[in-house]
């Protein structure tokens, strides 16, 4: 299933996006058939393979025209950030093999051993078709398409066997990065914690329906220049490898998401870098999930 958070007229809900473009509310459709599901999205992502199972019976069994009561076209909604207060927002830096040859020559950067890993607030996290706003003072502001993993259960020393198992779904997420700020601290928080530096979404595709995660097409385009063009095939440690790596390290929870680094095509890579300017329009792809697209404004003092 693709899942989706929205808001319509004065609600705010979560349901299915259906394939002729129209989401089903399911806690509509479960009290229309005297079914029981959590109020809440991030409720719903904690009971799991539960709730999802207990939603794809009711759209099986459910009659037609009462999914067609409860159903919206997605043109009438504004689909809001998947998950908008995770416990968690974990990135991963230098993991793809791609990005990694493009840094070499500037920066000496090296295939690592182990997950090189951040923090992002919950606070830098705005949905599609909000605005990435560009604080004045910044003058590299940079894009990073990534595939981005979101948690189901609680997970500590996760063999990479049972990793899969612990994962409710994926979704997009772009680490907008501060560039500037990034390379002077030699570290990466400060740059890459920007209100609205984390935008996510459309949906979390659930893990039943994205079986295989390890070749999805990553794309970019700002102002429909192509800037990114790359497999998660490239990625040095794998999804599952990701979840056994960052469990060893803390306990991952449910609605933790985990970014897991980005591909080549970043603006500071290129020749000459290329940054975010005002009015840019920044639209990433990633098969099997959609479209993620936001613009950048100003920031207004």
């Amino acid at each position: 299933m693709k899942l989706v958070r929205y808001h319509y007229e004065k609600e705010r809900s979560y349901g299915v996006l259906s394939n002729d473009d129209k989401i089903v509310c399911l806690p509509s459709l479960a009290r229309h058939i005297q079914k029981r599901l959590p109020k809440t999205f991030e409720e719903f992502i904690e009971k799991g393979e539960k709730a999802v199972k207990t939603a794809e019976e009711m759209l099986k069994k459910a009659p037609q025209s009462v999914i067609e009561n409860v159903s919206l076209p997605i043109n009438k909604v504004a689909l809001l950030a998947p998950i908008v207060r995770p416990p968690k927002i974990i990135c991963l830096g230098l993991n793809y093999a791609d990005h990694i040859e493009e840094r070499i020559t500037e920066h000496g950067s090296l295939v690592p051993d182990e997950p090189i890993i951040f923090l992002k607030p919950h606070t830098t996290i705005i949905g599609p078709k909000e605005n990435i706003v560009k604080p004045s003072f910044v003058k590299q502001l940079d894009y990073e398409a990534e595939l981005a993993i979101v948690m189901g259960k609680k997970a500590k020393n996760v063999p990479v066997s049972e990793a899969k198992s612990y994962i409710f779904g994926y979704t997009i997420l772009n680490d907008v990065s501060a560039r500037d700020i990034q390379f002077k601290d030699k570290q990466w928080t400060r740059g890459k914690s920007f209100d609205t530096f984390a935008p996510t979404g459309p949906c979390i595709v659930t893990r039943n329906q994205l079986q295989d995660p390890s070749n999805l097409y990553v794309r970019t385009w700002v102002n429909n220049e192509l800037r990114q063009d790359s497999t998660t095939k490239k990625m040095v440690f794998n999804v599952y490898e990701i979840v056994h790596h960052l469990s060893r390290v803390m306990t991952l929870e449910p609605c933790d998401i985990i970014a897991t680094g980005t591909p080549a095509g970043v603006g500071f890579a290129m020749k000459p870098p290329r940054f975010l300017q005002a009015g840019d329009i920044v639209r990433m792809e990633i098969e099997k999930i959609g479209v993620l697209e936001n613009m950048v404004v100003e920031e207004k003092l």
